[in-house]
């Protein structure tokens, strides 16, 4: 069904020397792309395979090209690209770009379900239950619809989604458990967060035995400022919490702001994959298959 769908007029023009396996969603963000690439990144690297990984670094004020510093801020590459390698607004270049300065290895495009201007050798797309019950841009979340998942090489089940209701054609189905792992979690926090789904943040929380006292959201990506902080602190004050709690993401988006929060946990994201070992062996397997000269 894939390859013929990708006959019907979808046929990508721009290739690059290096497979590229695109980690996707349906929806506008919340899925967990981010912890997805980065623990598939983790299996490559311990089998040796080299890769980079190639984002348009969403919110970067920066323009161009441009290889990650570790170091760097989300103004520069953006919120979750400072955990990435490579990036830029056209992520062709970027690829390209990452072949003359690494050679022709293995790209791992994020976020790339919807890039169908590059040529992909493998589609991985997430999936949450929300997805599942969703509807299309501007009434639901969704980009595209689910019926989508066809065009996917392997569909990932997060958050304990099903499979029974989608309508699916031979995609080899994963399943992921996401979690959080909290440490050193002030008493009675201010939880805060600009995600996707912030009160899913909030749930895991409360499942792991930390209650806030106070919270506050922000939209997705969202830039912190001076004024944000001041309302953080009253925030603080009023509720007679003792420090804030927050996610990864929004820790990157604090930058230089962060140390006006203390004590602050910042919470990491955990990613658990089901038969990894097996579900890598086949995604390259048939990678190798596809790109072998005729």
């Amino acid at each position: 069904m894939r390859n013929a769908l990708y006959d019907r007029g979808f046929i990508p023009v721009r290739r690059l020397r290096g497979p590229v396996v695109s980690i996707g969603n349906l929806s506008v963000g919340g899925t967990g792309k981010t912890p997805f690439v980065l623990l598939l990144g983790e299996l490559l690297k311990a089998r040796g395979i080299k890769f980079d990984i190639l984002s348009r670094g969403y919110g970067r004020a920066s323009r161009g090209i441009a290889l990650v510093d570790p170091a760097g801020s989300a103004r520069n590459f953006g919120d979750e690209p400072v955990l990435l390698a490579v990036v830029g607004e056209e992520r062709h270049h970027a690829g390209v770009f990452a072949e003359k300065k690494f050679g022709p290895q293995l790209h791992l495009l994020d976020d790339g379900f919807q890039h169908r201007s590059l040529a992909r050798n493998f589609d991985i797309v997430l999936i949450t239950p929300e997805d599942i019950r969703d509807r299309l841009l501007p009434a639901g979340r969704l980009r595209e619809p689910v019926t989508s998942l066809l065009r996917a090489d392997a569909v990932v089940l997060t958050s304990g989604a099903s499979q029974e209701n989608l309508a699916l054609d031979g995609q080899l189905i994963w399943r992921v458990r996401r979690g959080i792992a909290p440490a050193n979690v002030p008493g009675k926090p201010v939880a805060f967060c600009g995600i996707a789904r912030p009160k899913n943040f909030v749930l895991q929380l409360r499942a792991a035995g930390i209650e806030p006292v106070a919270e506050a959201f922000y939209r997705d990506h969202h830039a912190y400022s001076e004024q944000d902080i001041r309302d953080l602190l009253n925030l603080r004050q009023r509720s007679e919490a003792d420090g804030f709690v927050t996610t990864e993401k929004d820790a990157i988006n604090l930058g230089g702001l962060l140390t006006a929060l203390k004590p602050l946990a910042v919470i990491p994201v955990t990613m658990e994959w089901t038969d990894a070992a097996n579900a890598v062996d086949t995604m390259l397997a048939r990678i190798a298959e596809r790109t072998r000269p005729a």
